[in-house]
């Protein structure tokens, strides 16, 4: 699926790739340096998984929601690849 044929409405989410802050062992960044302070990282290329929040077709940008992070990227629609639907489940507990 491409990013401009989902229906509105309808829950899709993707592999990204963008650049980010990496820390020592490849992972990202996600806590802002205090002022003055040198950053604790290096620029890298991350590649993750999102829920697309917003699209943008006009420039052609997606706002996501890094699953693994917990945080929202904005990213080019060259930059997203494996477009699924979401399925979501409910967090129910069985008890016997």
């Amino acid at each position: 699926m491409q990013i401009e044929n989902i229906p509105a409405g309808e829950s899709w989410a993707c592999r990204y790739r963008c650049t980010r802050w990496l820390d020592t062992n490849g992972s990202p960044i996600v806590a802002a340096p205090t002022v003055g302070s040198a950053h604790p990282g290096t620029p890298g290329e991350w590649e993750g998984i999102g829920v697309i929040q917003i699209r943008d077709a006009d420039r052609r940008l997606v706002q996501l929601w890094d699953t693994e992070l917990h945080t929202s990227v904005t990213v080019s629609w060259d930059d997203v690849w494996a477009v699924e639907p979401v399925e979501w489940l409910d967090d129910v507990q069985e008890t016997a």
